[in-house]
């Protein structure tokens, strides 16, 4: 068998609460009802780092997003106070990677410049769209003016590696309006664009009650042009769902998407971590429900070791989200497997022109990228049910990528940025 080796690490930091639960929302998110507990959940966010440190002792960080839920509900302060401690608990790379979501009506002034003072580095903005009645629709408590003005704050920050959150295929959207979405995103100069599909996701206010949503040819064209603008203006489509400038891809996503490692800190926060010596794989998560995370003893992290034979969907579910595909020795190295154990699938795919030979692995082809549920179909155990499969329902087009989120092996959520 080929040696399990040890990947980068990166570290996932939930914040849970926002100011209003969105009727499209499944992420672990909850609605503050009353005051922000910020000296207790920063507290318990140290505490959580310092029990978990340990276990990557000697390895080196190159990332850290603080998603939710509205991280930036907490102060500058708050935001610098953690990363000192992180800093005091792991060893943090030069150039590290710090990704902080947040959203445009949350927002004050002059506060992005005090989030780098404190070390942020990179913002992901939540816009969604710039039609005040699409916003009204997805229940969202900004405005396009407030999304102008967050962007204008981030480039007098210096902070213009910011990622701007868009969705298509809205209630009441035609064609036009999504593409005018993607010109003013790409006017506000940000380097980053993630573009995902509505999806009406199980447990949610729209799943119960869903509004009326543009048909599958109309999502489609909405795609095609979208993207093809996005790359007019100089975006390149590295993942399902995330556009980049030249050199501005997320680090801490294509993390998630190459299998890395990542501890998991905060209500709900999932995380992955390898060990070689062992030859183990381990998935970590913490309680999901805020009290209970802020009550619990460091005792009630769950830990489940990855079987083997759920490897090479775990792999696949995220490496082939990457448009450049994956190095077939990376799957060795990173699940500890010979290739024979995904060659049969691979071949199928293959096959039926949904994977893409490349000088040094494979790829999703155009047509892959589409129906990549489908793909992925193709690598999943046979039984017992692999906990969390339902998340194949979810439109791959649709899937949330960071912001920071893959499917459902994401920290803290069912996709990621």
């Amino acid at each position: 068998m080929p040696a399990l080796i040890t990947p980068p690490l990166a570290l996932y930091v939930h914040f849970p609460w926002c100011d209003r639960k969105c009727p499209y929302c499944d992420f672990n998110s909850y609605t503050l009802n009353g005051e922000l507990p910020h000296g207790a959940y920063l507290q318990r966010l140290i505490r959580d780092l310092e029990a978990q440190a340990p276990q990557v002792a000697g390895r080196e960080v190159h990332s850290i997003f603080l998603g939710g839920g509205t991280p930036s509900l907490f102060a500058p302060q708050a935001i610098g106070e953690l990363l000192s401690a992180a800093r005091a608990q792991l060893s943090l790379a030069d150039r590290l990677e710090v990704t902080l979501e947040a959203n445009p009506g949350a927002i004050e002034r002059g506060a992005f410049r005090e989030y780098r003072a404190a070390g942020v580095t990179r913002v992901s903005l939540g816009a969604q769209s710039f039609d005040q009645e699409r916003l009204t629709a997805l229940g969202r408590i900004h405005s396009p003016a407030e999304t102008r003005f967050a962007a204008a704050e981030l480039h007098a920050a210096d902070l213009g590696n910011f990622n701007l959150d868009l969705m298509y295929a809205l209630p009441g959207q035609d064609c036009a309006a999504a593409v005018r979405d993607v010109q003013e995103a790409v006017e506000l100069g940000p380097a980053h664009l993630s573009h995902y599909q509505l999806t009406l996701e199980p447990g949610t206010v729209f799943a119960a009650r869903p509004p009326p949503l543009p048909d599958d040819d109309t999502a489609a064209a909405m795609l095609d042009e979208c993207a093809a603008l996005l790359e007019d203006a100089g975006f390149a489509q590295y993942e399902v769902s995330a556009y980049a400038r030249a050199g501005q891809q997320c680090r801490h996503n294509l993390n998630y998407w190459t299998f890395g490692d990542y501890l998991g800190v905060g209500a709900g926060a999932h995380g992955k971590l390898t060990f070689p010596q062992a030859g183990q794989i381990v998935r970590t998560v913490q309680p999901r429900e805020p009290r209970r995370y802020l009550a619990a003893s460091d005792a009630e992290l769950t830990r489940r070791v990855i079987p083997a034979r759920e490897l090479p969907f775990e792999f696949m579910l995220n490496a082939l989200r990457l448009t450049g595909g994956f190095d077939a020795a990376t799957f060795a190295q990173r699940t500890g497997l010979a290739w024979q154990e995904i060659a049969a699938p691979m071949e199928a795919a293959i096959a039926r022109g949904l994977i893409v030979r490349t000088a040094t692995g494979y790829r999703p082809s155009e047509l892959g990228l589409r129906f990549l549920n489908d793909v992925l179909l193709g690598f999943m155990p046979e039984s017992p049910k692999l906990p969390g499969s339902s998340a194949l329902s979810i439109g791959v087009s649709g899937a949330r990528a960071g912001n920071s989120r893959p499917l459902f092996t994401a920290p803290g959520r069912v996709v990621a940025e």
